[in-house]
């Protein structure tokens, strides 16, 4: 093809239009607004971009458009399928646009996340969708003053001031103990942390709120000592379990994420309790292995994926519609039943 660039030179928009016999702004056209250029011409411009082995340069696109083409999610913890669940929503709804997605994860540090947010603002990203370990943290409004929208994932903040999409997670938890209930049980305990998280308060305070519309006792629904939401905490749920009288020991658990159920559900296992008939337990969120266990596991099901593609739509929307109003979306839990209360 004519006009091809010395090989140790990098190809440019003006040898990409010398190649196709085009102007820069043809070129432009289809890389930025391919609908306003025919298909013979956008098919002749493609053959000379890849002729060329043409890259365009992002870091000028990003200096013309003021940010760049990429959102950035900031999850809470990378190694709970729930968040790259909802992480894969987000991409679905940045794929269609072109656009990419960074990852990143705060691990539940506010520092840490802190330091990604600022990163992410250096790098002039096109919105920023966070589930955040504080959301009245003051450095989520720092990013929107600089002119970064930006979503709140799983959580709500009193106060608004961003968009967000989150869960009923009142009425999950009162779904876990009323089934709990329903089932026959009476001692039942509750195990989830760390107790700052927001989603881990509300959903024991609808496993209170069912527990006192069952009228009872309200010392009888455990709480029982868990600082993280991962598999070995749930293990060591087990642990404090086993080390209880048969006769105090209860006789169901609702845990507030399917990590430590799952880990909760191991321990029994290894101390040959039978689950549902020894231990019956409830999980949160149904992650894909929740259905997959030893003992499938029943679940309070969050949408996850569809929590990520509202969340991407939402902060393109205020990147991109000077009209924008602020939305808070919440999403009604459902509760799965399976063998691991029902037999």
């Amino acid at each position: 093809m004519p006009g091809l660039p010395e090989p140790s030179r990098r190809a440019s928009v003006k040898d990409v239009a010398a190649a196709a016999g085009v102007s820069l702004g043809t070129v432009s056209n289809v890389l930025n607004r391919p609908e306003r250029v025919s298909a013979a011409t956008r098919s002749r411009v493609e053959q000379a971009m890849a002729a060329l082995r043409f890259v365009r340069n992002e870091s000028a696109r990003t200096l013309r458009a003021g940010h760049s083409s990429t959102l950035a999610y900031v999850m809470l913890d990378a190694r709970n399928p729930f968040f790259t669940d909802v992480a894969e929503g987000i991409e679905q709804v940045a794929e269609s646009r072109s656009l990419s997605l960074f990852l990143c994860t705060s691990d539940h540090r506010p520092a840490r996340e802190a330091a990604h947010l600022t990163h992410l603002q250096q790098h002039q990203v096109q919105g920023v969708l966070v589930t955040p370990v504080d959301p009245d943290s003051p450095g989520l409004d720092d990013v929107v003053r600089r002119g970064t929208p930006l979503v709140l994932i799983d959580c709500r903040r009193a106060a608004g001031g961003f968009c967000s999409v989150s869960v009923d997670d009142v009425l999950g938890g009162r779904l876990a103990v009323e089934h709990l209930v329903d089932l026959g049980h009476q001692r039942i305990a509750f195990a989830g942390g760390p107790a700052a998280i927001g989603q881990v308060r509300d959903r024991l305070t609808g496993a209170r709120t069912a527990w006192r519309d069952a009228q009872l006792e309200l010392d009888d629904l455990m709480a029982v000592a868990c600082d993280a939401s991962t598999v070995e905490a749930g293990r060591a749920v087990g642990e404090q379990l086993a080390g209880m009288p048969r006769g105090r020991r209860p006789t169901a658990v609702f845990c507030a994420n399917d990590l430590v159920a799952l880990g909760l559900l191991q321990q029994a296992m290894s101390h040959g309790w039978t689950v549902p008939d020894d231990l019956a337990i409830v999980g949160y969120d149904d992650i894909v292995f929740a259905a997959a266990a030893a003992v499938p596991l029943t679940s309070v099901r969050q949408p996850r994926e569809e929590l990520g593609r509202t969340s991407a739509r939402l902060v393109l929307d205020e990147s991109d519609n000077p009209e924008h109003r602020h939305e808070q979306v919440v999403f009604t839990p459902t509760l799965v039943a399976r063998a691991s209360t029902v037999g």
